[in-house]
């Protein structure tokens, strides 16, 4: 890990990871092979990428005989584990959704309102990379059930039994075997056996990652996410330990993860530096987690509101505060995907648990953006009904703002609405 003072900070430590799609020239070529072949060139890309040997479109669902089997090769503990954090999971998005209700105003005789309508369909994509993620499958299905959505795919290459287990208990309508950028351009353009969806949510690699930015328009996504990260706030030596174990977990992710550190004490960065370099000599993903963490950054600021300044420049996907009356000051950082308060809110809670999505904006998306949840599988939609009184009064107003733009077909359509214009 590397030590900046805060007086050296450049745009060499700007924290953000640029994602070269431009240079990913397989993708459009694949999205246009799947466009034009379909079930055809999902089967070639799948056996080309070694992400499933299928020989025919009837090898890309997961059938029911094999979700069977799947729920006898996991463990008792785990199914039990799996229910738990899903019904977290769950509370959280139900007690989200009764956040938004539709709306209806009355006046002048008149209807204005909108309508809270969930999405048809959707895919929520499962990494199958370096670990299952089979937290993904209830993170990106569970929402959507909550939402009302009719039709749930979830779709993991490589798929594992408790990928599999995790998908049907979380509620998802199809289970599928594909992945890759050739999954993404099948499920927003459609094949003949895999219909277009509505959206696409979850993470992957910068291949799917590019791909969901290449078929954004003809559906939805959810966001560009780059890497994991965490940023730590410290103000403790006492707690070198638990920041170094939330750093490393964020580092094994993917020798492109990052976490960052900030703090006004350059005793704590060694200290961490310290407990990190011990809990390497065990860890059995140190391969990675040894790139990713000699790579993270600790800056050594002067004061709080540099450490504010800094923590909000970067809006990091999970900011974790160990620092004095940390609750008290929680409102000062605006910029994160999720917030871990205190020494006894790890991250990885969030990642599987707590009930809060792990789903999360990175690469400083977190200054526009959330993590996903309910809201991203629903359209707000509004609609108006007029009465005759209420017409006449909006016919003059924009009549006369039709005609300060130009638009005279505009300016025609409200003078026909005019008292005097029938």
């Amino acid at each position: 890990m590397k030590i900046i003072n805060y007086s050296d900070l450049n745009n060499e430590h700007a924290f953000f990871q640029k994602i070269d799609f431009e240079k990913l020239d397989c993708v459009d070529e694949i999205i246009k092979e799947v466009k034009s072949k379909k079930d055809e060139a999902l089967i070639y890309y799948s056996k080309k990428f070694k992400d499933g040997n299928f020989k025919t479109s009837d090898d890309f669902i997961v059938t029911e005989e094999e979700i069977k089997e799947a729920y006898e090769k996991i463990d008792k503990k785990l199914l039990k584990d799996l229910k738990n954090a899903i019904k977290s999971v769950k509370n959280f998005a139900s007690a989200q959704f009764k956040c938004i209700k539709d709306l209806e105003l009355s006046y002048n005789d008149s209807i204005v309102g909108h309508k809270i309508i969930p999405m048809e369909r959707v895919l929520c994509y499962c990494p199958g990379g370096n670990y299952p993620l089979l937290s993904t499958c209830y993170m990106t299905i569970v929402p959507a059930v909550v939402a009302g959505v009719r039709e749930i795919y979830l779709t993991s290459p490589k798929i594992s039994p408790e990928v599999i287990v995790s998908a049907h208990l979380s509620g998802a309508t199809k289970i599928y075997k594909l992945g890759g950028i050739q999954a993404i351009a099948a499920f927003a353009y459609g094949t003949e056996t895999i219909k277009p969806v509505d959206k696409i949510t979850g993470p992957g690699n910068k291949y799917v990652t590019a791909a969901k930015k290449e078929v954004y328009g003809q559906c939805d996504i959810d966001f560009i996410a780059g890497p994991s990260e965490v940023l730590v706030v410290a103000d403790n030596i006492k707690d070198a330990k638990l920041i170094a174990a939330d750093m490393l977990a964020q580092c094994e992710h993917d020798k492109d993860a990052r976490s960052y550190l900030i703090t006004t004490d350059e005793k704590i960065a060694h200290a961490v530096e310290k407990e990190a370099q011990e809990f390497l000599k065990t860890l059995k993903t140190y391969k990675i987690a040894e790139i990713a963490f000699n790579k993270s950054i600790c800056i050594i600021a002067d004061n709080f509101e540099q450490i504010i300044e800094l923590t909000n420049k970067r809006a990091p996907e999970h900011l974790e505060l160990f620092i004095k009356d940390a609750f008290k000051h929680k409102d000062k950082f605006t910029n994160y995907g999720s917030m871990f308060i205190e020494k006894n809110c790890a991250e990885v809670f969030g990642d599987y648990c707590s009930g809060t999505n792990h789903v999360l904006p990175t690469n400083k998306a977190a200054r526009y953006t959330g993590g996903l949840s309910v809201f991203d599988y629903i359209k707000i939609q509004t609609y108006q009904k007029l009465s005759t009184k209420h017409s006449l009064e909006l016919s003059k107003i924009a009549s006369n703002l039709a005609q300060k733009e130009g638009l005279l077909a505009h300016k025609l359509a409200a003078d026909l609405r005019s008292k005097n214009g029938l």
